[in-house]
């Protein structure tokens, strides 16, 4: 018994990219070891996991797992299988026909080989409820009748398989009867388990999905959403699985749901409520194949209708439940755990500056680069005076009442404080605006607010410790409102100074960068930046150190600055663009590409024609100057040419004009050597 002690399990699972699959071999292979007084070190876990995976995440190292086997043939699954103390086959969760078919022939083969196994095995199915819903949500007369009917494990085992689950039934009906002959080498069970729910979900996913988005005034209940959901935490299955493993219970079907009797309506207004905009709505099961948000295979599980009673898992097993009252009653930790696990993490950031450093223009491509809100005082009063108007004017006369007292308020300190509004009515709706769901979803961009040490105080710290002395420890704050990233944009005085004095007059105006204004807030700023305490010592105190960004440049892009900033705070924490926003991102990006791509077109032909008239230009000039050249030449040679004919008209040709009129009289047979003889006689 010791040596089994000592020894972990090897626990082989079936396609560990499912859902439910990963997080039962995570579950697994995360177990702490049982206390044994015999063992004198126990294992790092009582289980060793090896699973199969798709080639598609070949890839993926899962530390989890002991092995990882991709595609591999029978016989080679064979030989893992055999290895291996006990296997798990998981169909619960939209099993294919091939993983149907695989899990059909892994009992088989591991029964034929039953006479050759050292040690006793397990066979585990994981099927689902779903194989014995012949209720489902077919007809409301029917619902109706069914409903407050608790079926206990008992009558749930008898009951016909549903039409869309004979295979399921079949196979569970082949575990159940191998498991029975007489060979005590292989011992078999089947769970049937509710809808699983859990870490970063699976078939409720959409629901969660669409509240997080806060994009729908009303998260969708497809069909009356009046049928009881069995469900069951995926890690909870696991612990049913594990205690299986463990005790080997007598009884070889185990239902396998949590204590809920929850309604399908109950979970998604809980959902909404926690995550999302805290209503819903009613809509025909059609829209949801229409609206892409469920298959219609998946539909058939989200139709059923039971209420189950799990007397097994409750008298006989050790479970440490994760939610054994369900998802209702925990929607609060399944939330958190949905962000966690699928990392939906808000992106908070505070980005101060003094005036004309670009705050604006950065903090709206931050909430475009992130997905995240713009949070900027002035338009937040004027969008709760908004907001107070229309609800004062509503039916509701409570509420009417309540927003007629906090717009009067608001209108009062306005007219008190010279239209600036009182510090403690700012800070009850910005904490409400970084409180709303969107916010917490989401995340934010905080503009240029707060200004002050004291400002920051009153509203990120908890009131508890507003009092304490911030030395003895760090301050406890609201970590659900206080930036996570504080940026500070740095630019020095002349180049503000530059930049507010090449603007138009209209736009400075507009934008409270005249002279006289603009002057006034810079030293504001600066004054404030060099208080005793200020701003930036606030979330110093909180361990939340500010990070500063320089600008340099006039870049309206602000390029350099949005490069450092991103690599400051990361990547972007939500579910990136749905398949029409990529597409309109896409179009965008085309046609900024297409113009950037004919304004340098443009921009080259225009360079071409001005460089073709230059050449042109200095064409002409050259023929011009080279016309200019030889007329200048001639002249030259006419010029260097007059005194030699002078010289020849006065020496040469009067002796020479004398030869030849001699020559001529002779008629000598050589005249050459006659005028030369005859020019040499008259020299001498």
């Amino acid at each position: 018994m010791g040596d089994q002690q000592t020894h972990p399990k090897r626990v082989f699972i079936s396609d560990v990219d499912g859902f439910s699959s990963r997080s039962i071999a995570e579950f697994l292979s995360a177990c702490a070891p049982a206390e044994s007084p015999e063992a004198e070190q126990a294992p790092a876990s009582p289980f060793q996991v090896v699973a199969t995976a798709s080639p598609s995440s070949a890839d993926e190292r899962r530390s989890f797992l002991l092995e990882q086997h991709t595609s591999p043939t029978r016989d080679e699954l064979l030989q893992r299988l055999l290895e291996c103390d006990v296997v798990v086959y998981n169909i619960a969760e939209s099993a294919t026909q091939q993983q149907l078919e695989e899990a059909t022939w892994a009992i088989t083969a591991l029964h034929a080989e039953v006479e050759k196994f050292k040690s006793r095995k397990m066979f585990i199915l994981v099927s689902t409820v779903m194989s014995r819903a012949v209720a489902t949500l077919q007809n409301p007369v029917r619902l109706e009748e069914e409903d407050g009917v608790l079926v206990t494990e008992e009558q749930f085992r008898r009951r016909r398989p549903h039409p869309s689950f004979k295979l399921h039934d079949q196979l569970e009906k082949l575990v159940l009867k191998l498991g029975r002959s007489k060979k005590p080498k292989l011992t078999c069970y089947v769970v049937a388990c509710g809808l699983q729910y859990g870490r970063g979900e699976n078939l409720f996913h959409y629901f969660f999905k669409v509240s997080w988005l806060m994009q729908c005034p009303d998260v969708p209940i497809f069909g009356l959403g009046r049928n009881y959901i069995p469900t069951i935490h995926v890690y909870d299955l696991a612990g049913v699985i594990q205690n299986i493993i463990e005790l080997r219970p007598a009884s070889k079907y185990i239902l396998a749901v949590d204590d809920s009797k929850n309604t399908l309506g109950d979970i998604v207004q809980a959902i909404s409520d926690k995550l999302g905009p805290g209503t819903t709505v009613t809509i025909p099961e059609e829209e949801a194949i229409a609206m892409s948000a469920f298959q219609p295979h998946e539909l058939e599980y989200l139709r059923i209708n039971l209420r189950l009673d799990a007397f097994v898992i409750k008298d006989s097993f050790n479970l440490h439940w994760t939610c054994e009252a369900g998802m209702v009653e925990n929607m609060e930790k399944l939330v958190e755990e949905y962000k966690v696990t699928r990392q939906l993490l808000p992106v908070r950031i505070c980005l101060v500056g003094p005036p004309a450093a670009g705050k604006s223009t950065v903090a709206k491509k931050l909430c475009s680069h992130y997905q995240i809100h713009h949070v900027t005082i002035t338009q937040l009063i004027e969008e709760t005076v908004t907001r107070l108007r229309a609800t004062a004017s509503g039916g509701d006369p409570a509420a009417a009442a309540a927003a007629q007292t906090r717009l009067e308020n608001m209108t009062k300190s306005l007219e008190l404080n010279a239209g600036r509004l009182a510090d403690h009515l700012v800070f009850d709706i910005l904490q409400e605006r970084l409180n709303s769901k969107p916010c917490r979803n989401h995340g934010f961009v905080l503009e240029g607010y707060p200004k002050t040490y004291e400002q920051a105080k009153l509203i990120f710290l908890d009131e508890e410790t507003e009092d304490q002395d911030s030395k003895v420890k760090t301050p406890e704050y609201n970590k659900n409102i206080t930036p996570e990233h504080v940026i500070v944009l740095e630019a020095s005085d002349d180049f503000l100074t530059k930049r507010v004095q090449g603007l138009p007059e209209s736009v400075a105006e507009e934008m409270r960068f005249t002279q006289a204004e603009f002057g006034a807030r810079l030293t504001r700023y600066r004054r404030r930046a060099a208080a005793e305490e200020t701003l930036l010592d606030f979330f110093d105190e909180l361990e939340i150190h500010p990070e500063h960004v320089e600008v340099t440049t006039g870049d309206p892009e602000y390029a350099d600055v949005m490069k450092e900033i991103t690599a400051m705070v990361g990547m972007p924490r939500n579910y990136g663009r749905s398949p029409q926003e990529q597409e309109a991102e896409d179009r965008k990006s085309e046609e900024e590409r297409k113009q950037k791509v004919a304004a340098a077109a443009a921009e080259r032909r225009r360079g071409n024609e001005a460089a073709l008239a230059e050449m042109a230009a200095q064409y002409e000039e050259w023929q011009a100057n080279l016309s200019e050249v030889k007329t200048q030449e001639r002249a030259l040679q006419e010029a260097r040419a007059l005194p030699l004919r002078n010289y020849l008209m006065k020496y040469v040709m009067p002796s020479l004009t004398e030869a030849m009129l001699e020559c001529s009289q002779v008629r000598p047979e050589d005249p050459v050597e006659f005028l030369a003889e005859y020019l040499l006689r008259k020299q001498d």
